[in-house]
């Protein structure tokens, strides 16, 4: 495919390769890499929020994500609660009913809440004022009946987050599952 300068503008030629860039699919041995080093950081030594750290950090890096959450589900007392961060500032609302934003509708409904369009969606609980788009995975306990975590990566891009990238982030959510469960 070739663009002349007259057919196509910077902005739209700057457009496609960062839509081309953030498209490209991760190779199964990729994948197997990512969760492999999943697994590593989530056995490794610690204290939990450390640890949980790592991987927001690893996460972010590797997704070239803007920012990556982890949270709890309390059940008992309704709420979730932030445990870590990675990303340019910490979340509007570190603590908030379970009930609330999406990911409420991701525990509520117990599957992945992918937002290409947060701004059109009335349930969305502004973390960062600049988020276009958000992706919540939530982590099962060890029968995969109760929600007991989420992930939450955001990004400032619309349409941030294809098939491929949440089926990712839900194999690491079944690889960190033992983790949550301590």
């Amino acid at each position: 495919m070739f663009y002349s300068n007259s057919a196509i503008g910077w902005a739209d030629l700057e457009s496609l390769l960062a839509s081309i860039f953030f498209t490209l699919e991760a190779m199964p041995a990729d994948v197997e890499r990512i969760l492999e080093e999943v697994r590593v950081i989530a056995s490794s030594f610690g204290e939990r929020k450390e640890v949980f750290q790592r991987i927001a950090d690893f996460l972010r890096k590797t997704g070239n994500y803007r920012w990556v959450g982890l949270y709890d589900v309390d059940h008992a007392v309704g709420l979730v609660k932030n445990i870590v961060w990675s990303g340019p500032e910490a979340p509007s609302y570190p603590i908030f009913p379970l009930t609330k934003g999406l990911t409420g509708s991701a525990i509520s409904f117990r599957r992945t809440v992918n937002i290409g369009d947060v701004a059109a969606d009335p349930r969305y609980l502004t973390a960062l004022g600049s988020t276009r788009s958000e992706i919540i995975v939530p982590v099962f306990d060890s029968g995969k009946e109760k929600v007991i975590g989420t992930i939450d990566v955001e990004s400032e891009r619309e349409n941030a987050f294809n098939a491929k990238t949440q089926s990712v982030l839900e194999l690491v959510s079944d690889a960190l599952r033992l983790l949550w469960s301590h």
